[in-house]
């Protein structure tokens, strides 16, 4: 009744606009990530929003926003989102007494010498009481949460536990800045496929560190 058409692209197959699976309202099914894209009668031809939503009712049609197109990690097949990270973090900071200001995740990639990992950069307000438990209950969560995270965990067939960083006070506001994204609209990027955002943060790290005489 709006004039607006919406497509649906399975986040699995996403390929921005080049996806070879697209649907329509009627065939979406519960449980599915899928990427938004949206039509209008006043001109707005297939535009990807750069939302991630899951049905959880299709009679009648509800959803959650579960992240974003360009934030996810599938390295590894493990299609990880950022619901999935957000919730298994605050699990892990509820269970250790601990406060989360930002957090990062990015992989470390497969070699001869090593396997796959999600490599964690995180600023606490509150330290948890026991970062090793933390780290553990943060794994075990996310597990739970997502089937294909789990798969490539099992006898860390793909993916070792977790590596975490903890990075110093004002880290995530220095880099933001430098990148001149600082501001209320403008959102710390939860996940990454590559490791650009990563290496910038753990850089920006050192760099306060040594200003500080650490």
């Amino acid at each position: 009744d709006y004039g607006i058409f919406y497509e649906f692209i399975p986040m699995e197959t996403f390929n921005g606009l080049d996806s070879k699976e697209v649907i329509q309202l009627s065939e979406v099914a519960l449980g599915v990530n899928y990427a938004l894209v949206i039509s209008t009668n006043a001109g707005l031809w297939r535009y990807i929003i750069g939302d991630t939503i899951e049905f959880t009712s299709v009679l009648p049609y509800r959803f959650k926003i579960t992240g974003r197109t360009k934030h996810y990690i599938n390295v590894f097949g493990e299609e990880v989102i950022v619901d999935n990270v957000e919730r298994a973090i605050a699990e892990a900071s509820k269970r250790t007494q601990a406060l989360i200001r930002e957090y990062h995740v990015a992989p470390v990639f497969m070699n001869e010498d090593q396997k796959g990992v999600h490599e964690w950069v995180i600023e606490f307000v509150k330290h948890p009481d026991d970062l090793i438990r933390f780290q553990l209950v943060l794994d075990e969560n996310l597990r739970e949460i997502n089937s294909d995270y789990d798969a490539k965990r099992t006898n860390n067939m793909a993916l070792m536990p977790p590596i975490i960083h903890v990075l110093s006070t004002g880290t995530f506001e220095e880099w933001m800045r430098q990148r001149g994204k600082l501001g209320g609209q403008n959102k710390v990027p939860r996940l990454s496929n590559d490791r650009n955002y990563l290496e910038q943060l753990l850089q920006t790290n050192e760099e306060n560190k040594a200003a500080c005489g650490n």
